[in-house]
Protein backbone atom coordinates (compact mmCIF):
# COMPACT_ATOMS: atom_id res chain seq x y z
CA UNK A 1 0.00 0.00 0.00
CA UNK A 2 1.52 3.13 -1.01
CA UNK A 3 1.87 6.27 1.47
CA UNK A 4 3.10 9.46 1.58
CA UNK A 5 6.29 11.02 2.40
CA UNK A 6 5.34 11.86 6.02
CA UNK A 7 3.44 8.73 6.82
CA UNK A 8 4.86 5.17 7.44
CA UNK A 9 3.53 1.84 6.81
CA UNK A 10 3.44 -0.13 10.34
CA UNK A 11 1.78 -3.46 9.34
CA UNK A 12 -0.16 -3.12 6.76
CA UNK A 13 -1.77 0.08 8.03
CA UNK A 14 -1.18 3.64 7.56
CA UNK A 15 -0.40 5.06 10.33
CA UNK A 16 -0.44 9.28 11.02
CA UNK A 17 2.95 10.94 11.99
CA UNK A 18 4.68 9.68 15.46
CA UNK A 19 5.66 13.67 16.84
CA UNK A 20 8.56 11.98 18.51
CA UNK A 21 9.56 10.07 15.57
CA UNK A 22 9.63 13.11 12.88
CA UNK A 23 11.95 12.11 9.82
CA UNK A 24 12.98 14.91 7.27
CA UNK A 25 11.02 14.53 3.95
CA UNK A 26 13.21 12.65 1.40
CA UNK A 27 12.32 12.61 -2.27
CA UNK A 28 15.01 9.63 -2.62
CA UNK A 29 15.15 7.10 0.95
CA UNK A 30 17.03 3.95 0.55
CA UNK A 31 16.55 3.44 4.07
CA UNK A 32 14.55 0.81 5.05
CA UNK A 33 14.11 -0.69 8.08
CA UNK A 34 12.33 -3.77 8.23
CA UNK A 35 13.64 -5.01 12.31
CA UNK A 36 10.33 -5.41 14.53
CA UNK A 37 10.07 -2.65 16.23
CA UNK A 38 7.38 -1.55 19.28
CA UNK A 39 5.92 1.58 18.98
CA UNK A 40 3.48 3.48 21.83
CA UNK A 41 0.81 5.64 20.47
CA UNK A 42 -1.11 7.73 23.34
CA UNK A 43 -0.27 5.35 25.96
CA UNK A 44 -1.73 2.28 23.85
CA UNK A 45 1.06 -0.78 23.42
CA UNK A 46 1.03 -1.86 19.83
CA UNK A 47 2.39 -5.49 18.92
CA UNK A 48 6.06 -5.60 16.87
CA UNK A 49 5.49 -4.63 13.53
CA UNK A 50 7.81 -3.88 10.21
CA UNK A 51 8.81 -0.37 9.80
CA UNK A 52 9.87 1.09 6.74
CA UNK A 53 10.20 4.66 5.15
CA UNK A 54 8.33 5.15 2.11
CA UNK A 55 9.56 7.65 -0.47
CA UNK A 56 8.24 9.50 -3.07
CA UNK A 57 8.21 7.15 -6.69
CA UNK A 58 11.65 7.66 -8.08
CA UNK A 59 13.79 4.86 -8.02
CA UNK A 60 17.39 3.74 -8.89
CA UNK A 61 18.19 1.07 -10.93
CA UNK A 62 21.98 -0.21 -11.62
CA UNK A 63 23.10 2.92 -10.08
CA UNK A 64 21.41 5.23 -13.00
CA UNK A 65 17.26 7.07 -12.40
CA UNK A 66 14.78 5.93 -14.11
CA UNK A 67 13.28 9.72 -13.26
CA UNK A 68 14.48 12.81 -12.98
CA UNK A 69 17.42 12.97 -11.53
CA UNK A 70 16.57 15.17 -8.47
CA UNK A 71 18.96 17.94 -9.62
CA UNK A 72 16.37 20.58 -8.68
CA UNK A 73 16.92 19.82 -5.27
CA UNK A 74 20.47 20.33 -4.83
CA UNK A 75 22.51 23.72 -5.34
CA UNK A 76 25.25 24.52 -7.43
CA UNK A 77 27.88 24.74 -4.95
CA UNK A 78 31.04 26.76 -5.27
CA UNK A 79 32.99 25.61 -2.23
CA UNK A 80 37.02 25.23 -2.28
CA UNK A 81 37.03 21.96 -0.96
CA UNK A 82 34.95 19.39 0.49
CA UNK A 83 33.64 20.37 -2.90
CA UNK A 84 30.90 19.42 -5.37
CA UNK A 85 31.52 15.69 -6.71
CA UNK A 86 29.48 14.29 -9.66
CA UNK A 87 26.28 13.58 -9.58
CA UNK A 88 25.92 10.15 -11.16
CA UNK A 89 28.68 9.27 -8.70
CA UNK A 90 26.48 10.21 -5.44
CA UNK A 91 23.80 8.33 -7.18
CA UNK A 92 25.82 5.14 -7.93
CA UNK A 93 27.10 5.27 -4.11
CA UNK A 94 23.40 5.92 -3.16
CA UNK A 95 22.45 2.52 -4.57
CA UNK A 96 25.30 0.45 -3.64
CA UNK A 97 25.67 1.69 0.04
CA UNK A 98 23.10 -0.62 2.05
CA UNK A 99 24.62 -3.08 0.27
CA UNK A 100 27.65 -3.20 -2.19
CA UNK A 101 27.41 -5.12 -5.48
CA UNK A 102 25.52 -8.00 -3.04
CA UNK A 103 28.20 -8.40 -1.11
CA UNK A 104 25.93 -8.21 2.28
CA UNK A 105 27.39 -5.19 3.29
CA UNK A 106 28.45 -1.76 3.06
CA UNK A 107 31.31 -0.16 1.85
CA UNK A 108 31.71 1.46 5.54
CA UNK A 109 31.33 -2.35 7.19
CA UNK A 110 34.27 -3.97 5.19
CA UNK A 111 37.63 -5.21 6.55
CA UNK A 112 40.03 -3.22 4.75
CA UNK A 113 41.62 -6.65 3.97
CA UNK A 114 38.71 -9.13 2.73
CA UNK A 115 38.60 -9.73 -0.69
CA UNK A 116 36.09 -6.88 -1.47
CA UNK A 117 37.86 -3.56 -0.25
CA UNK A 118 40.78 -5.19 -2.05
CA UNK A 119 39.20 -5.30 -5.29
CA UNK A 120 38.27 -1.64 -4.97
CA UNK A 121 41.11 0.18 -3.75
CA UNK A 122 43.42 -1.72 -6.47
CA UNK A 123 40.89 -0.96 -9.07
CA UNK A 124 41.19 2.92 -7.60
CA UNK A 125 44.99 2.64 -8.26
CA UNK A 126 44.48 1.12 -11.80
CA UNK A 127 42.16 3.79 -13.26
CA UNK A 128 44.46 6.65 -11.48
CA UNK A 129 47.42 5.30 -13.47
CA UNK A 130 45.04 5.35 -16.82
CA UNK A 131 44.13 8.34 -16.50
CA UNK A 132 47.75 10.16 -15.31
CA UNK A 133 49.83 7.56 -17.44
CA UNK A 134 51.72 6.89 -14.51
CA UNK A 135 54.55 5.22 -15.09
CA UNK A 136 55.52 2.04 -13.26
CA UNK A 137 58.43 3.01 -11.95
CA UNK A 138 56.49 5.23 -9.40
CA UNK A 139 54.55 4.19 -6.22
CA UNK A 140 50.70 5.68 -5.53
CA UNK A 141 50.05 5.90 -1.96
CA UNK A 142 46.29 6.65 -0.46
CA UNK A 143 47.23 8.27 3.09
CA UNK A 144 45.26 10.10 5.28
CA UNK A 145 45.91 13.25 7.03
CA UNK A 146 45.96 16.01 4.02
CA UNK A 147 48.07 17.52 2.29
CA UNK A 148 49.37 19.68 5.09
CA UNK A 149 50.53 16.64 6.85
CA UNK A 150 52.59 15.80 3.82
CA UNK A 151 54.57 19.21 4.87
CA UNK A 152 56.40 17.45 7.34
CA UNK A 153 56.19 14.06 5.41
CA UNK A 154 57.79 14.97 2.60
CA UNK A 155 61.49 16.42 4.25
CA UNK A 156 61.17 13.60 6.13
CA UNK A 157 61.02 11.11 3.76
CA UNK A 158 62.98 12.60 1.28
CA UNK A 159 66.28 14.61 2.57
CA UNK A 160 67.97 14.47 5.79
CA UNK A 161 68.12 17.98 8.18
CA UNK A 162 71.18 19.69 7.18
CA UNK A 163 69.59 19.16 3.47
CA UNK A 164 68.50 22.29 1.71
CA UNK A 165 65.41 22.44 -0.24
CA UNK A 166 64.07 25.38 -2.79
CA UNK A 167 60.51 26.68 -2.78
CA UNK A 168 58.73 28.49 -4.88
CA UNK A 169 56.10 30.50 -2.82
CA UNK A 170 53.07 31.50 -4.95
CA UNK A 171 50.36 31.74 -2.28
CA UNK A 172 49.53 30.64 1.25
CA UNK A 173 49.78 27.00 1.01
CA UNK A 174 53.20 27.23 -0.57
CA UNK A 175 54.11 29.38 2.42
CA UNK A 176 52.54 26.59 5.08
CA UNK A 177 54.81 24.24 3.33
CA UNK A 178 57.88 26.05 3.82
CA UNK A 179 57.55 26.38 7.77
CA UNK A 180 56.92 23.08 8.57
CA UNK A 181 59.67 22.20 6.42
CA UNK A 182 62.11 23.91 8.50
CA UNK A 183 61.60 21.81 11.48
CA UNK A 184 62.71 18.64 9.23
CA UNK A 185 65.70 20.38 6.55
CA UNK A 186 66.78 23.92 5.68
CA UNK A 187 64.83 25.58 3.85
CA UNK A 188 65.51 28.30 0.67
CA UNK A 189 62.60 30.39 -0.40
CA UNK A 190 63.77 31.33 -3.91
CA UNK A 191 60.76 33.38 -4.81
CA UNK A 192 57.62 34.77 -3.21
CA UNK A 193 54.80 36.27 -4.14
CA UNK A 194 53.91 37.37 -1.36
CA UNK A 195 54.39 41.38 -1.95
CA UNK A 196 52.29 41.32 -5.10
CA UNK A 197 49.68 39.47 -2.60
CA UNK A 198 49.97 36.30 -4.62
CA UNK A 199 49.09 36.68 -8.14
CA UNK A 200 51.90 35.64 -10.42
CA UNK A 201 53.78 32.98 -11.05
CA UNK A 202 57.63 33.93 -11.56
CA UNK A 203 59.84 33.37 -14.77
CA UNK A 204 61.43 30.17 -14.70
CA UNK A 205 64.61 31.24 -16.04
CA UNK A 206 65.24 34.08 -13.63
CA UNK A 207 64.89 31.51 -10.66
CA UNK A 208 68.47 31.30 -8.56
CA UNK A 209 67.96 27.58 -7.45
CA UNK A 210 70.45 26.21 -4.87
CA UNK A 211 73.25 23.99 -6.92
CA UNK A 212 73.08 21.28 -4.22
CA UNK A 213 69.23 20.81 -3.25
CA UNK A 214 67.29 17.84 -2.59
CA UNK A 215 64.44 19.33 -4.35
CA UNK A 216 62.61 21.79 -5.59
CA UNK A 217 58.89 22.35 -4.15
CA UNK A 218 55.76 24.03 -5.58
CA UNK A 219 52.37 23.86 -5.33
CA UNK A 220 50.53 23.61 -8.67
CA UNK A 221 47.63 25.73 -7.97
CA UNK A 222 46.94 27.90 -4.97
CA UNK A 223 43.19 27.07 -3.87
CA UNK A 224 42.72 30.79 -1.85
CA UNK A 225 44.47 33.19 -4.71
CA UNK A 226 43.55 31.41 -7.99
CA UNK A 227 47.24 31.07 -9.41
CA UNK A 228 48.01 28.01 -11.15
CA UNK A 229 51.31 27.09 -12.92
CA UNK A 230 50.69 26.28 -16.93
CA UNK A 231 54.09 24.95 -17.37
CA UNK A 232 56.84 23.64 -14.82
CA UNK A 233 60.34 24.38 -13.93
CA UNK A 234 63.38 22.46 -14.41
CA UNK A 235 65.75 21.54 -11.41
CA UNK A 236 69.12 22.88 -12.15
CA UNK A 237 70.44 20.16 -10.21
CA UNK A 238 71.32 16.76 -11.77
CA UNK A 239 70.38 14.53 -8.85
CA UNK A 240 67.71 16.60 -7.55
CA UNK A 241 63.82 16.67 -8.08
CA UNK A 242 60.59 18.76 -8.47
CA UNK A 243 57.70 17.86 -5.75
CA UNK A 244 54.29 19.61 -6.48
CA UNK A 245 51.29 19.52 -4.39
CA UNK A 246 48.24 19.57 -6.65
CA UNK A 247 45.25 19.35 -4.39
CA UNK A 248 42.72 21.72 -6.07
CA UNK A 249 44.26 20.89 -9.66
CA UNK A 250 44.38 16.83 -9.62
CA UNK A 251 43.27 15.65 -12.19
CA UNK A 252 41.75 18.52 -13.44
CA UNK A 253 44.07 17.90 -16.87
CA UNK A 254 46.63 15.80 -18.31
CA UNK A 255 50.26 15.93 -16.28
CA UNK A 256 53.42 14.34 -17.20
CA UNK A 257 54.23 12.78 -14.15
CA UNK A 258 57.76 11.52 -15.17
CA UNK A 259 58.22 15.39 -14.79
CA UNK A 260 57.85 15.10 -10.82
CA UNK A 261 59.71 13.02 -8.39
CA UNK A 262 56.28 13.09 -6.02
CA UNK A 263 53.02 15.05 -6.96
CA UNK A 264 50.49 14.95 -3.84
CA UNK A 265 47.19 16.03 -2.73
CA UNK A 266 44.11 15.96 -0.46
CA UNK A 267 41.38 14.26 -2.53
CA UNK A 268 38.11 16.67 -1.75
CA UNK A 269 38.55 19.36 -4.14
CA UNK A 270 38.46 17.36 -7.50
CA UNK A 271 38.53 13.39 -6.89
CA UNK A 272 36.75 12.63 -4.01
CA UNK A 273 35.53 13.37 0.07
CA UNK A 274 37.63 14.81 2.83
CA UNK A 275 39.77 12.08 4.02
CA UNK A 276 41.97 10.90 1.23
CA UNK A 277 45.31 12.21 0.31
CA UNK A 278 46.87 10.55 -2.50
CA UNK A 279 51.11 10.72 -3.47
CA UNK A 280 52.56 9.54 -6.41
CA UNK A 281 56.14 9.34 -5.62
CA UNK A 282 58.86 7.83 -7.85
CA UNK A 283 60.23 4.59 -6.29
CA UNK A 284 63.76 5.01 -5.80
CA UNK A 285 63.13 7.57 -3.46
CA UNK A 286 61.48 5.39 -1.45
CA UNK A 287 62.94 4.20 1.74
CA UNK A 288 65.37 7.20 2.94
CA UNK A 289 63.16 8.56 5.68
CA UNK A 290 64.98 10.14 8.89
CA UNK A 291 65.36 8.21 12.00
CA UNK A 292 62.62 10.49 13.84
CA UNK A 293 59.81 9.85 11.20
CA UNK A 294 56.89 8.70 12.61
CA UNK A 295 55.70 5.03 11.07
CA UNK A 296 52.61 6.71 9.93
CA UNK A 297 54.61 8.92 7.67
CA UNK A 298 57.06 6.66 6.86
CA UNK A 299 56.86 6.38 2.61
CA UNK A 300 58.75 2.33 2.75
CA UNK A 301 55.55 1.38 5.29
CA UNK A 302 52.72 2.04 3.02
CA UNK A 303 54.40 1.03 -0.02
CA UNK A 304 55.55 -2.29 1.17
CA UNK A 305 51.95 -2.40 2.78
CA UNK A 306 49.72 -1.08 -0.17
CA UNK A 307 48.53 1.36 1.71
CA UNK A 308 46.92 -1.09 4.12
CA UNK A 309 49.30 -0.43 7.09
CA UNK A 310 46.08 0.13 8.97
CA UNK A 311 42.69 0.68 8.45
CA UNK A 312 42.90 3.44 5.76
CA UNK A 313 40.03 5.40 4.51
CA UNK A 314 37.95 3.02 2.95
CA UNK A 315 34.85 4.91 1.56
CA UNK A 316 36.68 7.61 0.83
CA UNK A 317 38.99 5.81 -1.52
CA UNK A 318 35.46 3.94 -2.92
CA UNK A 319 34.44 7.33 -3.64
CA UNK A 320 37.57 8.18 -5.09
CA UNK A 321 37.37 4.70 -7.39
CA UNK A 322 34.04 6.15 -8.69
CA UNK A 323 35.70 9.43 -9.75
CA UNK A 324 37.93 7.86 -11.56
CA UNK A 325 35.67 5.86 -13.28
CA UNK A 326 33.58 8.36 -14.32
CA UNK A 327 36.73 10.31 -15.41
CA UNK A 328 37.23 7.69 -17.45
CA UNK A 329 34.21 7.26 -19.26
CA UNK A 330 33.88 11.12 -20.11
CA UNK A 331 37.23 10.49 -22.68
CA UNK A 332 40.28 11.34 -20.05
CA UNK A 333 41.80 14.31 -18.78
CA UNK A 334 42.00 16.02 -22.11
CA UNK A 335 38.09 15.58 -22.51
CA UNK A 336 38.31 16.84 -18.70
CA UNK A 337 40.40 19.94 -19.37
CA UNK A 338 38.48 21.07 -22.35
CA UNK A 339 35.50 21.19 -20.34
CA UNK A 340 37.27 22.77 -17.59
CA UNK A 341 38.73 26.03 -20.01
CA UNK A 342 35.33 26.05 -21.65
CA UNK A 343 34.02 27.03 -17.66
CA UNK A 344 36.48 28.98 -17.05
CA UNK A 345 36.96 31.18 -19.90
CA UNK A 346 32.61 31.92 -19.58
CA UNK A 347 34.00 33.28 -16.26
CA UNK A 348 36.66 35.09 -16.80
CA UNK A 349 35.10 36.51 -20.18
CA UNK A 350 32.00 37.87 -17.89
CA UNK A 351 34.52 39.44 -15.25
CA UNK A 352 36.43 41.21 -18.22
CA UNK A 353 33.42 42.53 -19.80
CA UNK A 354 32.07 43.80 -16.80
CA UNK A 355 34.36 46.86 -17.20
CA UNK A 356 35.54 46.87 -14.04
CA UNK A 357 32.43 46.53 -12.27
CA UNK A 358 33.71 42.76 -11.25
CA UNK A 359 37.71 42.42 -10.75
CA UNK A 360 40.08 39.45 -10.96
CA UNK A 361 43.31 40.32 -9.35
CA UNK A 362 45.43 37.56 -10.78
CA UNK A 363 47.72 37.81 -13.34
CA UNK A 364 45.60 36.54 -16.77
CA UNK A 365 48.80 34.17 -17.69
CA UNK A 366 48.37 31.88 -14.83
CA UNK A 367 44.88 32.02 -13.39
CA UNK A 368 43.59 29.01 -11.73
CA UNK A 369 41.20 26.73 -14.11
CA UNK A 370 39.82 25.48 -10.78
CA UNK A 371 39.36 28.48 -8.16
CA UNK A 372 38.27 31.64 -9.89
CA UNK A 373 38.53 34.91 -6.76
CA UNK A 374 36.93 37.59 -7.90
CA UNK A 375 36.09 41.57 -6.05
CA UNK A 376 33.62 44.22 -6.67
CA UNK A 377 34.21 47.49 -7.49
CA UNK A 378 31.47 48.75 -4.97
CA UNK A 379 33.06 46.60 -1.93
CA UNK A 380 29.92 47.44 -0.12
CA UNK A 381 27.86 45.33 -2.48
CA UNK A 382 29.52 41.62 -1.39
CA UNK A 383 27.44 40.79 1.58
CA UNK A 384 24.58 41.28 -0.87
CA UNK A 385 26.06 39.51 -3.39
CA UNK A 386 26.91 36.53 -1.88
CA UNK A 387 23.82 36.42 -0.07
CA UNK A 388 21.55 37.10 -3.75
CA UNK A 389 23.16 34.22 -5.13
CA UNK A 390 22.18 31.65 -2.41
CA UNK A 391 18.93 32.76 -2.60
CA UNK A 392 19.24 31.33 -6.15
CA UNK A 393 20.73 28.17 -4.85
CA UNK A 394 24.47 29.48 -5.70
CA UNK A 395 26.18 28.41 -2.58
CA UNK A 396 29.85 29.03 -0.72
CA UNK A 397 30.66 32.20 -3.47
CA UNK A 398 32.76 33.73 -0.11
CA UNK A 399 36.04 34.30 -0.74
CA UNK A 400 38.80 32.97 1.93
CA UNK A 401 38.75 34.94 5.17
CA UNK A 402 42.40 35.42 4.17
CA UNK A 403 41.62 37.56 1.38
CA UNK A 404 38.06 38.44 0.89
CA UNK A 405 36.32 39.00 -1.62
CA UNK A 406 34.60 35.92 -3.80
CA UNK A 407 35.69 33.23 -5.08
CA UNK A 408 33.75 30.59 -7.23
CA UNK A 409 35.68 26.72 -7.06
CA UNK A 410 34.92 25.32 -10.19
CA UNK A 411 36.12 21.83 -10.12
CA UNK A 412 35.61 18.95 -13.13
CA UNK A 413 32.27 18.06 -11.52
CA UNK A 414 30.89 21.81 -11.54
CA UNK A 415 28.59 21.56 -14.43
CA UNK A 416 28.61 23.99 -17.37
CA UNK A 417 24.95 25.06 -15.94
CA UNK A 418 26.10 26.13 -12.85
CA UNK A 419 28.87 28.18 -14.41
CA UNK A 420 26.17 29.58 -17.04
CA UNK A 421 24.02 30.39 -13.94
CA UNK A 422 26.63 32.14 -11.82
CA UNK A 423 27.50 34.32 -15.02
CA UNK A 424 23.95 35.38 -15.54
CA UNK A 425 23.45 36.40 -12.11
CA UNK A 426 26.69 38.87 -11.90
CA UNK A 427 25.26 40.37 -15.16
CA UNK A 428 21.98 40.92 -13.40
CA UNK A 429 23.47 41.81 -10.48
CA UNK A 430 25.67 44.84 -12.41
CA UNK A 431 22.50 45.59 -13.73
CA UNK A 432 20.95 46.88 -10.99
CA UNK A 433 23.96 48.29 -8.96
CA UNK A 434 26.19 49.30 -11.47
Amino acid sequence: MAASTNSFLVGNNTTQMIPAFKPKSTSQSLLHLTKPNTFHLAGQKTKPASVRCVSSPTQIQDGARSAPTGSQDRVFNFAAGPATLPENVLLKAQADLYNWRGSGMSVMEMSHRGKEFLSIIQKAESDLRHLLEIPSEYSVLFLQGGATTQFAGLPLNLCKPEDTVDFVVTGSWGDKAVKEAKKYCKTNVIWSGKSDKYTKVPSFEGLEQSPDAKYLHICANETIHGVEFKDYPVVRNPNGFLVADMSSNFCSKPVDVSKFGVIYGGAQKNVGPSGVTIVIIRKDLIGNAQEITPVMLDYKIHDENSSLYNTPPCFGIYMCGLVFEDLLEQGGLKEVERKNVKKADLLYNAIEESKGFFKCPVEKSVRSLMNVPFTLEKSELEGEFIKEAAKEKMVQLKGHRSVGGMRASIYNAMPLAGVEKLVAFMKDFQAKHA
